[in-house]
């Protein structure tokens, strides 16, 4: 499971607290503590208004990249600020994101044809918001793959959102979004699939449940990547147990070494 830690967000309030007064330390520590899980990239994302978020992100990126040579994810809805930001990270990491929206891919895929170690999150929504049925989100999926051919970008670079949205006001979200993953992996084996977990428990008592068992769920029909806390240890235990109950693990080897490492399994003192 590729896990893109979900900590350093300005939408967090003690986040949002430390960006506005340039607490350094608060940010450094949350990466240091997500780069110790094991995460695969670092989200870094600002939540300030457009006009200050150039040069939030740069100060983000430069806290983080001070602690921990775990790759960044730029995390922002401006393909214009991703535009800029993206320069100040010291390796390739991952677009935070694009969708059918605009011209946000337009914008993007140049610079990844150019820059063959970054990959992007891409969004199944565009101009018409969220689309509400697996069909239509599959159309945004199969327009978004036309432009990455067009650019030169390979499916194991893109990490698709199928939009996880709150269980308890969706119809037919869980429904939706298995079809939606199911497809995507049946079409492209070596593409990757992503989600922000804790989306679907929103609203809902005891949220950790909801969000263990859409995980295994997800996985099952073909999610490989997540936005989650990677200090969360039994999510994290979860996600190796799942994926050797898949056979994703030969002989449960990855299971084994994240035990020892600490990753998982009561706090060893």
């Amino acid at each position: 499971m590729i896990i893109i830690g979900e900590k350093i967000n300005g939408s967090i309030p003690a986040v949002a607290d430390a960006i506005a007064r340039r607490d350094s330390e608060f940010i450094k520590e949350r990466a240091r503590i997500q780069a110790e899980a094991g995460a695969s990239f670092i989200d870094c994302c600002a939540s300030v208004p457009e006009a200050e978020e150039v040069e939030t992100l740069h100060w983000m990126i430069n806290c983080i990249q001070s602690v921990t040579d775990v790759p960044i994810s730029v995390d922002s809805p401006s393909a214009d600020v991703l535009v800029e930001a993206y320069k100040f990270c010291n390796k390739p990491g991952l677009f935070n994101s694009v969708s059918g929206e605009g011209d946000k891919i337009d914008k993007i895929f140049p610079i990844m044809a150019a820059n063959p170690g970054w990959e992007v999150i891409a969004l199944l929504s565009d101009d018409t918001g969220i689309p509400k049925s697996a069909a239509d989100r599959l159309k945004v999926f199969d327009k978004i793959m036309a432009k990455a051919k067009e650019y030169g970008i390979s499916p194991n670079r893109l990490h698709i959102d199928p939009l996880v949205e709150m269980l308890c006001t969706s119809e037919n979200g869980i429904e939706t979004n298995t079809e939606v993953i199911s497809t995507v992996r049946e079409k492209y084996p070596t593409i990757h699939i992503t989600a922000a977990v804790s989306n679907i428990s929103f609203n809902l008592p005891v949220r950790k449940m909801i969000n263990f068992g859409f995980t295994v769920l997800a996985m099952n029909c073909g999610l490989d990547s997540a936005i989650l806390d990677p200090t969360n240890r039994d999510l994290l235990g979860l996600i190796y147990a799942t994926e050797a109950l898949l056979g994703l693990d030969d002989y449960c080897m990855e299971y084994i070494s994240a035990y020892r490492e600490g990753l998982f399994g009561p706090v060893k003192k």
